[in-house]
């Protein structure tokens, strides 16, 4: 298995039947788990963001020709989309709950031009749908961060 087989796949998590939810939830874990004791700085996010994106067009370009267009194999896509659903979010186990359900759901269900995003070719296809669901995402989870309504739940 070559280097974009395994980074498009998320170490073969892509080769698993409902994949994409469960490399999205491997990420939010692994996105808690980095930053829950360390408090990395947001650049941290960002960078990490930004090389999964990089990572995720390269290699939905590399690996288009052997899986076909928008495989369920990959799913760095997914990676890409709880990422930016996270970016700028208290490192909180409810908040990030929140965020993989919301993340998930804009994902699945593509409203609001999501859809319209997989139109792109290659790598850009197979990220755009997803950078646009964690965007949508992302401003409802900031929004209720914002309300202060569960924040109880994630004082130590």
């Amino acid at each position: 298995m070559n280097f974009f087989k395994i980074t498009a796949s998320f170490f073969g998590v892509g080769y698993i039947k409902g994949g994409g939810t469960i490399a999205a939830a491997i990420w939010s874990l692994f996105w808690y788990l980095s930053q829950h004791n360390t408090r990395s700085h947001p650049y941290m996010q960002i960078i990490t963001t930004i090389v999964v994106i990089i990572l995720g067009i390269w290699g939905g370009n590399k690996v288009e020709k052997d899986w076909g267009e928008d495989s369920h194999k990959v799913v760095i896509d997914e990676i890409a989309g709880i990422s930016i659903t996270l970016l700028f979010v208290p490192i909180c186990w409810l908040y990030i709950l929140i965020g993989l359900i919301l993340f998930r759901f804009f994902d699945i269900t593509k409203p609001l031009y999501i859809r319209k995003m997989e139109q792109f070719r290659g790598g850009y296809g197979v990220m755009a749908d997803d950078i646009l669901a964690g965007i949508y995402s992302s401003l409802v989870l900031q929004a209720i961060v914002a309300s202060d309504l569960i924040s109880a739940y994630c004082r130590k």
